[in-house]
């Protein structure tokens, strides 16, 4: 059975959108996990927002002939059917295993996502009717387009799944950020801390830009050292 769709408290939604995912790659490092950005996520057209959601789990595997047919497409398994299961805020993770001569997805498919508010798209694979899904208003983020549809590449095998999208173990649930430099996975259990701590970085490196501008040097600064930190902590009083 697919994984339901827990909420995402609109606080953390507030914190997170807020801050960058080079930030976030930095906190889960120090957490130790190293590979949480997905590789090839790159926005389709500039000025995306900085977007967070609950991943919703899309799953390709190679395509093969008596199943990767355009009849598959009215199939109950089809990525039909799992766009009418997304519910409204979440961003849709596929795993199209970086194949990148076969769209997962084009206009009309993208036109409902939108239709149903799904935050946006993510894949390491590639879109197809690329100017279509663009006038859709759905942010999507890929290695770019080719017109071929999927079923000439994948084979689309289930959705709420736990898969791997651009090198990364993705689970439902879990929570993606996404922004000008790709997408970053918080694991759903560490998600409460990793939001506080990032939080905390963003204003400790905010302020650490501001003494930058006024002329002061790195060393000591960036990492602070404790006088640094001293004064960091400070200037949060007042």
């Amino acid at each position: 059975m697919p994984v339901e769709v827990q909420p995402l408290d609109p606080s953390v939604v507030e914190t997170l959108s807020g801050i960058s995912t080079a930030t976030l790659t930095t906190v889960l490092l120090k957490k130790g996990l190293r590979n949480v950005w997905m590789r090839g996520t790159r926005p389709l057209q500039p000025g995306q927002p900085r977007l967070v959601g609950r991943a919703f789990t899309l799953r390709f595997v190679p395509a093969r002939e008596d199943l990767a047919t355009p009849a598959s497409w009215s199939n109950p398994i089809s990525t039909r059917s799992a766009i009418e299961a997304m519910p409204p805020g979440v961003i849709a993770v596929a795993d199209a295993m970086g194949v990148t001569d076969a769209g997962i997805f084009g206009d009309i498919l993208c036109a409902r996502m939108a239709k149903r508010q799904v935050a946006a798209l993510i894949t390491d694979g590639v879109m197809r009717d690329a100017a279509g899904v663009k006038g859709t208003g759905l942010p999507v983020w890929c290695q770019g387009a080719a017109a071929p549809p999927s079923v000439a590449g994948l084979t689309f095998i289930n959705w709420q799944e736990p898969i791997g999208c651009g090198g990364v173990a993705v689970f439902p649930n879990d929570v993606v950020v996404v922004d000008d430099d790709g997408a970053v996975l918080i694991p759903q259990d560490l998600l409460e801390e990793v939001t506080a701590l990032a939080a905390e970085q963003e204003a400790q490196e905010s302020w650490i830009m501001g003494e930058v501008e006024k002329g002061a040097v790195l060393p000591g600064l960036y990492p602070p050292n404790a006088e640094n930190k001293a004064r960091y902590e400070a200037s949060r009083k007042r």
